[in-house]
C-alpha cells in the first residue's frame, strides 16, 4: 500500500478539476488518498471531486478546509449546516473521516479551525478574508468557539482502532504550528497568520504519537522535521500559483516514498 496527499484542489477551477479527472483510473487502485481540505464551497464540485478520487483510489480520507465550509452560494442556514451536509456527500462517495488502520499503520484525520493562536486578527484581516463573510455561525460562537467544536470531535489516545498501532500518521487541513511557515514568507503576507490554524491541533498530534503530519491551507509546499514529527504540505493550489505548486500527487509513506 502507498500513501499519497494532496490538499486545496479548488475545484471550482477548471484547469484543476479537469487536471483530477485526468489522473489514471487504475494507477492506484492499491493505494490511499489524504485529501486535506478545501476542494470547494459547492456541493455539486465537492461531489464531483469525491467521486474522481474514490473511482481511483482504494480508501480516501478527507477533513473539511474553510473553503469547503463557505455558505454564501449554497443558502444554508450556517455553517454547521454545510459541514453536515460535505460530512453526507463524504460518506455517499465512500470517503473516510474516521481512523484508518491498515496493519500496524494508523491514518488519523484532525479537524480544526483557527483560533488566533498564531496572533491576533487584524482590521484589516477581517476586511480581506473571505471566511468572514462567506461562513456564517449561530450566535454565540467565535473562532475559539468555532475550533473547539471540532477539535474536541477528534480522536484521542484511547480510541480502539489506534490500540496496538505502531505508526501514526495524522493529517489537518490547518496548521498545527506557526513555524511551519518559512522565514523567508515576505512581512506583509504575514498578516494572515492569525487564520492559519490553531496550536490545539499540535497538541492532539503530539498526544496521539504521530510522526508525520500532512496539512494545507497555507499554499506554501515543504517538508520540514520538527522536533521529532515530519510535517508536509502539498497543496495543489490555484492555476495563478502553478510557477511555484508542485500540482501533483505526493506519496508520503509505502515503497518508494
Amino acid at each position: 500500500m502507498r500513501l499519497f496527499a494532496i490538499s486545496d484542489l479548488h475545484l471550482d477551477y477548471g484547469p484543476n478539476l479537469e487536471w483530477l479527472e485526468r489522473l489514471p483510473l487504475h494507477e492506484y487502485n492499491d493505494d490511499v488518498l489524504i485529501l486535506a481540505g478545501d476542494l470547494s464551497d459547492r456541493l455539486a464540485l465537492l461531489e464531483a471531486g469525491f467521486k474522481a478520487v474514490a473511482q481511483r483510489f482504494s480508501v480516501v480520507l478527507y477533513v473539511p478546509g474553510n473553503h469547503d465550509l463557505w455558505v454564501t452560494r449554497e443558502g444554508m442556514r450556517d455553517s454547521f449546516e454545510k459541514w453536515q451536509a460535505v460530512c453526507d456527500a463524504a460518506t455517499g462517495y465512500g470517503i473516510r473521516m474516521d481512523v484508518y488502520r491498515h496493519h500496524d499503520l494508523a491514518i488519523v484525520p484532525l479537524l480544526g479551525w483557527y483560533d488566533y493562536s498564531f496572533g491576533i486578527a487584524s482590521d484589516w484581516l477581517k476586511g480581506a478574508w473571505a471566511d468572514y463573510r462567506a461562513c456564517r455561525w449561530p450566535a454565540g460562537y467565535d473562532e475559539v468557539s468555532i475550533t473547539r467544536f471540532f477539535t474536541e470531535r477528534n480522536p484521542d489516545a484511547s480510541t480502539p482502532a489506534l490500540q496496538g498501532a505502531q505508526q501514526i500518521i495524522t493529517f489537518s487541513h490547518f496548521l498545527p504550528r506557526i513555524d511551519l511557515m518559512p522565514a523567508r514568507i515576505p512581512e506583509r503576507h504575514r498578516r494572515v497568520y492569525p487564520v492559519l490554524g490553531t496550536s490545539t491541533l499540535e497538541h492532539q498530534l503530539r498526544t496521539l504519537r504521530s510522526r508525520m503530519h500532512v496539512y494545507g491551507h497555507s499554499h506554501v509546499n515543504r517538508r520540514v522535521t520538527l522536533d521529532g514529527v515530519t510535517y508536509v504540505n502539498n497543496a495543489f493550489g490555484y492555476p495563478s500559483e502553478a510557477h511555484f505548486a508542485a500540482r501533483e500527487l505526493l506519496q508520503v509513506y509505502g515503497d518508494g516514498a
